[in-house]
């Protein structure tokens, strides 16, 4: 007899079934998995509202006025006062060189000026910078190189000397008349250049 297609269905169905539950499996109805939540927007707003943290400040240094020295001549007429006391004496030879020297740091002195601005020590000729005809190069040092300084003496101030190394890494000395004012290159040497070994004050 011939079978309908619904019996032949059917027959096949059984067939299947039979086959799936000799090989060990169980026909049963596949599970949706359900897709995991994203977080990303929940992760988003939550640093939203956290507090951001500030990178910590680094102080400032507040800038420093540019300091012009004032001419001083106290060494000058002393020169001359010399010269004029060997003159009166006879010394011509200690009247000529005094006297020569007296004039020529009076003329210095209202050529020259000595200045201390925020980063480093200058000598300027006229307003305009100015080569060490000894050493070479600009004469104008930055504070981290000095190495030591002296002002002698602070009481009558007649030479300022100091050590640097932009010069030269092991050092290269100075030395300058004071022909300009020692009690103001004394106060801005102290608080710009540190304590001088002897002459300046001493740390605490």
């Amino acid at each position: 007899p011939q079978l309908s297609s619904v019996e032949t269905m059917a027959l096949l169905n059984r067939a299947a079934a039979s086959s799936a539950v000799a090989a060990g499996r169980s026909l049963r109805p596949a599970v949706p998995v359900r897709p995991a939540r994203s977080t990303v927007r929940t992760s988003a707003l939550l640093d939203f509202f956290k507090p951001k943290q500030q990178a910590p400040k680094v102080p400032v240094r507040p800038k420093r006025e540019t300091m012009v020295l004032a001419p001083s001549y106290n060494l000058q007429a002393s020169l001359i006062a010399i010269a004029a006391f060997a003159g009166y004496e006879g010394w011509y030879p200690v009247t000529g060189l005094f006297g020569l020297l007296g004039v020529f740091l009076t003329i210095q002195a209202s050529r020259i000026s000595f200045i201390f601005d925020d980063e480093a020590f200058e000598i300027r000729r006229n307003g305009s910078e100015t080569e060490n005809v000894v050493v070479g190069g600009l004469n104008r040092w930055p504070y981290e190189t000095f190495v030591n300084w002296e002002l002698w003496w602070p009481a009558f101030p007649i030479l300022f000397y100091f050590k640097e190394t932009q010069t030269k890494p092991e050092g290269q000395i100075h030395f300058f008349p004071i022909i300009f004012n020692g009690a103001q290159l004394y106060k801005v040497a102290c608080e710009r250049l540190g304590p001088s070994a002897t002459s300046g004050p001493k740390d605490q």
